[in-house]
């Protein structure tokens, strides 16, 4: 269901004298306890503008950027832009458009990709997987020097000892600033010496079966089958001849199984995660290339890339959180999506935790839902679009 605006949210950053309006994607239904930037954003602008550390003629990347915040703010500089989040990117966008910015001399690359040049200045806000920080570290080993300006930026209590760690292993020496508004920076100086294999992605074994399971390094769960996955194998539908959709795919396994076990009519791999769909690719590539033909895959907002009714089976894991903010917006956009892509008599059957309230969402929209299963920890819901 659309979250809509709240008119008291604010929308502008304002710091040395400049403004920029800034809403999360998409802008029409901005959750309304969130704004597009964060503490940690305003300090790392305030310390770069502060100490004259950006000239006309300097080449900057920055990473993870959630809304483009950092990317609207320096969008007249020589930008690569690096981002696992279609969504991230759709707000990038959307936000150059808000403030009539140029994209002339900015490059948005996926983070499956490394930089292709030498930079002046790196930016990153740290992410909540020190997995991928850690592999865009690797990445940057090969065009950074002991000239190359390393700031990172993040929640205070989201930077320990093993962030630190990280830098030091893979770049040079590390240092923080004192925290201001609960954020803090993170200053590297490179050595430009490193050269480190990825350790990603990871490889493990699902149960009961001989399939591999590959997994990038910003993907769920990348260490074991997660809870939730395990109980919803166990209760997957027969679907032949049918057209499925594996919404939220993650690492592929439920729709990889269901290629296993069936022979549905096609299956469509959504996530709005990169590196999500790209091990959904590999393992689909790897466990079942014969089939692989009846795969896509595709990085979207939930489903809002679909127009028409062209599934006939959703099943979907949901996630419980956008980048470090817990919440069940997203949740709920993928179920309202899921009714409108599907066929009349189509089915949407999800896994989730029992204490969330999706059976009466679920049923408030379809018009009916039921139990198929219960254990200790989630259900296993069933809604059916009516004709």
């Amino acid at each position: 269901m659309p979250i809509l605006n709240d008119c008291s949210m604010k929308t502008s950053l304002t710091l040395n004298d400049r403004s920029i309006e800034l809403y999360q994607y998409p802008k029409e239904q901005q959750h309304n306890s969130w704004q597009a930037w964060d503490s940690a954003d305003e300090y790392l602008i305030q310390h770069i503008d502060e100490n004259g550390l950006l000239s006309a003629e300097k080449k900057i990347a920055i990473y993870n950027d959630d809304f483009g915040c950092l990317g609207c703010w320096y969008s007249s500089q020589d930008i690569q832009w690096f981002s696992d989040s279609y969504i991230s990117l759709q707000a990038f966008e959307q936000n150059l458009r808000e403030n009539a910015l140029t994209a002339q001399t900015i490059r948005c690359v996926r983070s499956v990709d490394k930089p292709d040049k030498p930079l002046d200045l790196i930016l990153i806000k740290i992410p909540k997987a020190n997995a991928l920080l850690e592999q865009q570290l690797i990445d940057l080993q090969s065009i950074v020097n002991n000239e190359t300006i390393i700031i990172a930026a993040g929640k205070a209590q989201s930077i320990h000892k093993s962030t630190i760690t990280l830098f030091e292993r893979y770049l040079g020496p590390t240092t923080t600033s004192l925290a201001k508004k609960k954020s803090r920076l993170i200053f590297c100086q490179p050595v430009g010496d490193k050269k480190d294999d990825s350790p990603y992605p990871t490889v493990w074994q699902q149960e009961s079966s001989s399939f591999k399971i590959h997994n990038l390094a910003n993907v769920f769960s990348r260490q074991q089958l997660d809870i939730g996955a395990r109980f919803f194998l166990q209760h997957l539908p027969s679907c032949d001849n049918l057209d499925v959709i594996d919404l939220g795919c993650g690492n592929g396994i439920i729709g990889l199984n269901i290629l296993y076990k069936n022979h549905p009519k096609s299956l469509a791999f959504v996530d709005e995660s990169i590196m999500a769909i790209e091990s959904a690719r590999l393992n689909i590539e790897v466990n079942l290339p014969e089939k692989a033909n009846l795969a896509s895959y595709t990085t979207s907002n939930c489903l809002s890339h679909i127009t028409t009714h062209c599934g006939d089976l959703i099943l979907c894991n949901p996630p419980f959180h956008q980048q470090n903010t817990i919440t069940e917006h997203i949740a709920k956009q993928m179920f309202v999506d899921a009714k409108r892509a599907l066929r009349a008599r189509g089915e949407l059957r999800v896994v989730c935790n029992r204490h969330l309230g999706y059976f009466n969402f679920i049923k408030k929209q379809f018009g009916n839902c039921r139990i198929i299963a219960s254990n200790k920890k989630f259900n296993i819901l069933s809604a059916i679009k009516k004709g």
